[in-house]
Formats: structure tokens, C-alpha cells, sequence
């Protein structure tokens, strides 16, 4: 098993040339940018010695649980996508980072992230779940990204519901391409919440499909630059909010005639000018019809007077 160690880094020819004539101790000391990526490390050791670290590179390896990385309280960007993590842990003290990288992992569940509170970047993309499995939000760890978070990146997740990250109000750029979104009401009301929003991307979604799907995530979020990768022409931003603005003020006109009995209804001939009691066959509506008999012809009786 390789393990990324003190020793690792000693050895590593890219490393041992930026030495520059210090001692090992004080170049790790001094080591701001660490650079491990596609090395098959599958565990994380002791490099508590780095504790200026700011940028680490993991990607590409065989690592299953984030560890041994308390120390790291100056860690800013961590990049460890692509390896077999399925659950995240062990961040709580780094407090500084700002970019996390985790796609193309096994992760279920996003949690574990509460103390982050400088976090803008969160990359979560095509993690490798079991069938019938889709990528949930614990919601603790999404009301303490709420304020800070800027850009996720969620896509190929089997994600069909996206209610919850309505909370993440300074969202600007927002990737779930390629899930199962099918619910245009629902996000419609989403990116309603994102008033910073600029940039997301959608397709690939069911919820694609729907009639005048665009038109109305542009009307909704009038902050939207560029969706589903095509740029927003401000003109045509402009004709749907004012057709949208026309066609909201004649409902509200129809709802306030409704309102003031100013609809009549039932259509009047030209024969009823005036106000009209009930109508003559609804006055005897309750009556029981019964068969009608034919009149018999009068007897007329002529008496005689003389």
C-alpha cells in the first residue's frame, strides 16, 4: 500500500529539486503547494511537518478516507477527486478552505463540511453510486454553506430533487447537467432563491424537455448571464419580462372583475335590458310537471224563459 509519507516527499525527484539549499525540515516547513496526484496513494500518513500547506493535489489516486489533515489549518484548495472516497470526513479544521474538490468518488452524502465557513467552491460531480442511489445533502451542512458557498458542481448525480439547496442564496455558478430534474415548478422556485446567480447548466435534465422551459428560468432569474451554455441576449430578457409583466397585470385585472361582481354569468339578449328577476322556467323549477289533459268541449244549457 502506498502511503503518502514524510519519506514520499523526500524521494519525490519533482520536490527534492525545489529544496534550493534548505534543509529538508525547513523546506517542509516552508512547503506551500503539495503535488501528489495519479501516484496510487491510497492513505494519507503523517505530514503534519507541512503545516504552511495551502494547496494540495491528490487527485487521480486510490485513497478511501480523507485523514491526517488536522494540521493543515492554512489549506485553502484541496483537490482530491477521483478516488474511492465515500464519505467526508476529518475537515473540520480546515476552516480556511476555500475550493474543495471531491467528483468521481462513491460519495452518497454530503455532510461533514459544518465548520467551513470560507468554502466558495464545491465540486461534487459524477460520483460512482450504487443503482438506484442519488446524491443527498445533509441539511445541517447546507444551512452552514448558505452564506459563503459560490460555485457546486452536482452533475451526472441521479439527482431529481433540488428543494433543498434553496438555502445556498449566494450561489453564482451552478452545475446539474445530466440528473433526473423533471419538475419545472420546482425549479423555477430554486432559482427564484439564487438573486446572484449567473451561470447555470441544466441540460441533460427531463425538466429540459418542457414547454418554454427557457423562457421561463429567464424570466425567474433575472440575474442569469448564460444557461445551459448559451448566452442570454439582454433583448430577448426584455421582451419575456415584459410579456411576463403583461400577462401577470391581466390576470390580476381579471381576478379584481371577478372580485367586483363585474362579470355577468350568464349571457343576456337584447330583450333583457333592464335588471331581471329569475328567469320564468327556473320559477318553477320545483314544481312536479304532471300530464296535461285535453279540454272538453262546453255544455251550454239554454233555459227557457218564456
Amino acid at each position: 500500500m502506498v502511503c503518502l509519507t514524510l519519506d514520499v516527499i523526500a524521494k519525490s525527484k519533482n520536490h527534492f529539486k525545489k529544496k534550493r539549499g534548505l534543509s529538508f525540515p525547513e523546506y517542509l516547513r516552508a512547503l506551500t503547494h503539495l503535488h501528489f496526484s495519479g501516484k496510487s496513494i491510497e492513505d494519507i500518513g503523517d505530514i503534519s511537518t507541512c503545516r504552511n500547506l495551502t494547496v494540495l493535489y491528490l487527485y487521480d489516486n486510490l485513497i478511501t478516507h480523507i485523514c491526517n489533515l488536522d494540521f493543515a489549518s492554512n489549506l485553502t484548495h484541496l483537490y482530491m477527486q477521483n478516488n474511492n472516497i465515500s464519505h467526508i470526513d476529518n475537515l473540520f479544521n480546515l476552516q480556511k478552505l476555500s475550493k474543495l474538490y471531491l467528483g468521481g468518488n462513491r460519495i452518497a452524502v454530503v455532510e461533514g463540511l459544518e465548520r467551513l465557513c470560507e468554502l466558495k467552491e464545491l465540486h461534487l460531480e459524477n460520483q460512482r453510486l450504487a443503482p438506484g442511489e442519488k446524491l443527498l445533502f445533509d441539511p445541517r451542512t447546507l444551512l452552514s454553506l448558505a452564506h459563503s458557498l459560490c460555485v457546486l458542481n452536482i452533475n451526472n448525480n441521479n439527482i431529481d430533487d433540488i428543494k433543498d439547496l434553496a438555502v445556498l442564496k449566494e450561489l453564482q455558478h451552478v452545475s446539474a447537467a445530466d440528473n433526473k430534474l423533471n419538475n419545472m415548478e420546482e425549479v423555477e422556485e430554486v432559482l427564484s432563491h439564487w438573486p446572484l446567480l449567473l451561470q447555470t447548466d441544466l441540460s441533460g435534465n427531463p425538466v429540459c424537455k418542457r414547454a418554454k422551459y427557457r423562457d421561463r428560468l429567464i424570466t425567474v432569474c433575472t440575474s442569469l448571464v448564460i444557461l445551459d451554455g448559451r448566452e442570454i441576449n439582454e433583448t430577448t430578457r426584455q421582451f419575456l419580462l415584459n410579456w411576463k409583466a403583461s400577462k401577470e397585470a391581466k390576470k390580476i385585472k381579471n381576478n379584481q372583475h371577478v372580485t367586483n361582481g363585474q362579470l355577468i354569468p350568464y349571457p343576456f339578449t337584447s330583450d333583457f335590458n333592464t335588471v331581471q328577476g329569475p328567469h320564468p322556467a327556473h320559477k318553477y323549477s320545483h314544481v312536479k310537471m304532471q300530464t296535461l289533459q285535453p279540454l272538453r268541449p262546453a255544455v251550454i244549457v239554454h233555459r227557457d224563459l218564456s
